[in-house]
């Protein structure tokens, strides 16, 4: 009552919010919690950058989850508000990975490709499983978006690190763990870039309209 009264109307292009999307974002958030302090310190026993840049991502996504599930059911200008700050973070994680890729190449590291693989099927199992949980989801807004293309390009990222493994074993270098983080930062990158894009085209359609004066 008191929302007719104060001129808000409903949102019709809020998608609904139902218990059943909230328990999966609780999930993922569990299990990005979980896997960001097993592949930290896998990633800095192992000397592996394309482990550390996944453990980072799966730290941002926990984070990407809290904040779509303070969001969820608020109107379309705060989930794309929301969506602008998680494409933000997004960008910050391309960024930090490239630096870190630039300095593995000049010390030159070699990891251990043991552990980079053992890990990395661990993490894919994991991010194969949000991603099922999460799939009736990609569809819906900027913020929902957001989530579908982080747990996507996660899965992306895991098999390149199962790859970057066979590569540092069969090379004998640190290349393949360099290149890997590389094309992880790009994804980044990219993923930022349109969540952005969608998000202030989201922003530009919820401005309030005001009628003409007469």
């Amino acid at each position: 009552m008191s929302a007719h009264c104060c001129g808000h109307k409903p949102d019709p292009e809020a998608r609904p919010r139902d218990a059943g999307y909230r328990r999966v974002l609780w999930i993922a958030l569990g299990i990005n919690a979980v896997m960001f302090v097993v592949e930290i310190v896998a990633g800095l026993a192992a000397g592996s950058v394309s482990l550390q840049a996944d453990a980072l991502d799966f730290l941002a996504d926990a984070g990407n989850y809290g904040i779509s599930l303070f969001v969820a059911g608020m109107a379309l200008r705060n989930r794309a508000r929301a969506a602008l700050l998680k494409g933000a973070s997004m960008g910050l994680f391309g960024a930090w990975v490239t630096g870190a890729t630039v300095w593995h190449v000049e010390s030159g590291t070699i990891p251990h490709f043991e552990a980079m693989g053992a890990v990395a099927v661990l993490a894919l199992l994991a991010n194969a499983a949000v991603l099922g949980l999460l799939w009736a989801y990609r569809r819906g807004d900027s913020n929902m978006r957001s989530v579908w293309l982080c747990s996507r390009n996660d899965v992306i990222g895991n098999v390149a690190v199962m790859l970057a493994a066979l590569g540092v074993w069969g090379s004998g270098t640190g290349w393949p763990d360099m290149i890997v983080a590389a094309v992880m930062a790009f994804l980044a990158l990219q993923g930022a870039a349109a969540i952005i894009r969608q998000a202030m085209v989201e922003l530009h359609k919820s401005q309030p309209t005001h009628a003409p004066a007469e």
